[in-house]
């Protein structure tokens, strides 16, 4: 059995390992290390749970700790991004443990606190900065940091940060950081987006995969209860959580009304219950985390965003009252819980509207979930391979033309104005990854007579009239602006007009031309 001295690590950081109670490294933790001791860059796949941190931690701390260097104030000498303040704060709070009785300093920076205190925390210089792309960016737009001593830079939780259209941040980033670096990269899921993003950001990187993509913890039980609507979900729930009284249960929404209207729901009907999403304070949400942790609160309803960041070994269940987007998410999901080689419950609540994303999970994950209740849809199995309307299964290909997926259309006019826009949108992104940001927005749909057509024939019509004026008037000279409603002519004439009809109790005007007239 391979041990943490096996790997290279001094006997400092391992006596530190010891009364941190580490005994043996995690099938992550044995292969990346001595690959990131050699100064390789890095691609670790590993399931939540699995001590992905201290796999890009250790290391890098022994080799910073052999440098024997300082950073200079306002500078760093290693980088790590993180999606979500939850998990940063988790990402720092191991670093400190493991730098303990050591001269390096650890640095945290998230949005959400406050930015002066982090400028003054950077002014004397870390040596490993754990920190959001957003926050980082503005602490840089400051002057308060620099980066051009970082020699590492590490991505955790890489997919997420993409998901949550962080690649422009992480292109400005690495811009900031030198060139001459080790890069690591660490995620729990693969999607062909990452694979394209470390061709960007590494350099013939190792690859360390201990699981496959897509795949949960072992000791996870799976349950699906099939539903009518949220109603029932909310009553399925409640039962659930009353037959559990002593564990701890995290709950997913998909978005951050929904996660709060159902705290309050619980909280009302007599549960110990807190939330944590976007619109809560950083202090709220490490307040809801702590009592969480330390089992104040037996009931913590999360959006995805904080799903990375919690990290409560004593997690028995968890629930998706509603079912991601984004089939990765589930994985990460349910990987809040059977942490530390527990064992751990994750049931799932399924409308008739998210057949779709159940669909998706089972095939990124190679299984189907037990049913728990409820009546199985009939169109809940799919032959293998088979992607909802892209043709890309056995049976859509017998039937269908190659490669749409969709009924045949009647083909559309060549050469028009609208094949010019497509061929825009479908033109090839220079950077790896910005594909994941197309919005895909539609064309501008103009009202009648408002689009580029009838403004092309407005102006034209314009020009033809008589002085050019827009509004049909001959033009004027600068400083006759206040005669333009008195002909555009001679201003002193006008006055004198205007004056002597203005005895006789009216006043003269000189119209011009009506628009219909010239």
């Amino acid at each position: 059995m391979t041990t943490f001295k096996d790997l290279g690590l001094s006997e400092h950081v391992l006596s530190t390992l010891t009364s941190l109670g580490f005994d043996t490294p995690t099938p992550i933790q044995a292969e990346a290390i001595p690959l990131v001791m050699e100064g390789h860059d890095l691609i670790g796949l590993a399931q939540t749970g699995t001590g992905k941190t201290a796999a890009f931690g250790l290391p890098m701390i022994e080799k910073m700790l052999k440098d024997d260097k300082r950073p200079d104030p306002r500078n760093i000498r290693a980088l790590v991004l993180a999606p979500t303040r939850e998990l940063v704060n988790q990402i720092a709070a191991n670093l400190k443990d493991f730098v303990k009785k050591t001269p390096l300093k650890i640095g945290l920076v998230v949005g959400g606190a406050s930015i002066n205190k982090q400028s003054e925390q950077l002014a004397r210089g870390v040596d490993i900065l754990v920190a959001t792309p957003g926050r980082l960016l503005d602490l840089v737009a400051r002057r308060a940091v620099t980066l051009t001593q970082a020699r590492y830079l590490v991505l955790d939780e890489a997919d997420q940060m993409l998901d949550l259209g962080f690649i422009h941040d992480l292109r400005k980033i690495s811009k900031l950081v030198p060139k001459n670096r080790q890069t690591l990269l660490f995620s729990a899921t693969m999607p062909k987006a990452i694979a394209d993003l470390s061709a960007e950001y590494l350099s013939n990187p190792k690859r360390v995969e201990v699981t496959p993509p897509g795949k949960a913890a072992d000791k996870v039980e799976q349950y699906v209860h099939f539903v009518q609507g949220a109603s029932q979900k909310t009553e399925l729930l409640k039962k659930s959580l009353t037959e559990n009284p002593q564990g701890l249960a995290l709950v997913f929404s998909r978005t951050k009304h929904g996660a709060e209207k159902l705290m309050k729901h619980l909280e009302h009907v007599g549960f110990s219950v807190a939330s944590i999403h976007g619109n809560k304070s950083q202090g709220q949400r490490e307040r809801a985390l702590k009592n969480f942790r330390d089992g104040q609160t037996r009931i913590l309803v999360a959006t995805d965003v904080a799903a990375r960041g919690i990290d409560v070994p004593g997690v028995t269940h968890v629930y998706n009252y509603d079912l991601p987007e984004v089939a990765d998410a589930y994985v990460h999901r349910i990987g809040r819980t059977a942490r530390a080689g527990r064992d751990g419950i994750a049931i799932a609540f399924c409308a008739p509207d998210e057949i779709r994303l159940l669909r998706d999970i089972e095939r990124l994950m190679h299984i189907d979930i037990t049913v728990a209740s409820g009546e199985v849809p009939a169109d809940r199995a799919r032959p293998k391979g088979a992607r909802g309307g892209n043709g890309a299964g056995a049976r859509n290909n017998a039937q269908r033309p190659a490669g749409n997926g969709h009924a045949e259309r009647r083909p559309r006019p060549q050469g028009g104005s609208d094949n010019v826009h497509r061929a825009e949108r479908a033109a090839p992104s220079p950077f790896a990854g910005d594909d994941l940001l197309a919005t895909g927005e539609p064309r501008k749909q103009h009202r009648k007579g408002q689009g580029p057509a009838a403004q092309a024939a407005h102006e034209q019509a314009l020009a033809k009239r008589p002085g050019g004026n827009r509004n049909g008037r001959p033009g004027q000279k600068q400083g006759e602006w206040r005669n333009r409603n008195h002909g555009g002519g001679n201003g002193g004439q006008n006055r004198d007009a205007a004056a002597g009809a203005g005895a006789q109790g009216q006043r003269k005007r000189v119209n011009a031309p009506r628009r219909d007239e010239a």
